[in-house]
C-alpha cells in the first residue's frame, strides 16, 4: 500500500514528465511521442497523441490517475 509520500512522488513525476514533453515541443525537439501507455501497455490513440503530445498514458489510465490524486487531497 502506497503512503502519502509515494503518492505525492508519483504525482510530481507525472507532472514533470508532462512539463518536459511540452517544453520539448515548444523548443522544437522532435522526440517521438510514446505509442504505448506507460501504465497498461495499450496503444495511445493517434487523436490523443496529437491533442496532447506529452501524454504518456492512455485516456483510461490518465482518468484513473486523476481520480486517485483527487482522493489524496
Amino acid at each position: 500500500m502506497a503512503d502519502n509520500a509515494d503518492i505525492a512522488t508519483e504525482i510530481q513525476e507525472r507532472y514533470l514528465e508532462g512539463a518536459l514533453a511540452k517544453r520539448r515541443t515548444w523548443i522544437g525537439i522532435d522526440w517521438a511521442t510514446p505509442l504505448e501507455c506507460q501504465e497498461c501497455g495499450d496503444d495511445i490513440p493517434e487523436a490523443r497523441r496529437q491533442a496532447a503530445p506529452w501524454a504518456t498514458t492512455c485516456i483510461e489510465c490518465q482518468q484513473i490517475s486523476e481520480m486517485k490524486s483527487r482522493h489524496v487531497r
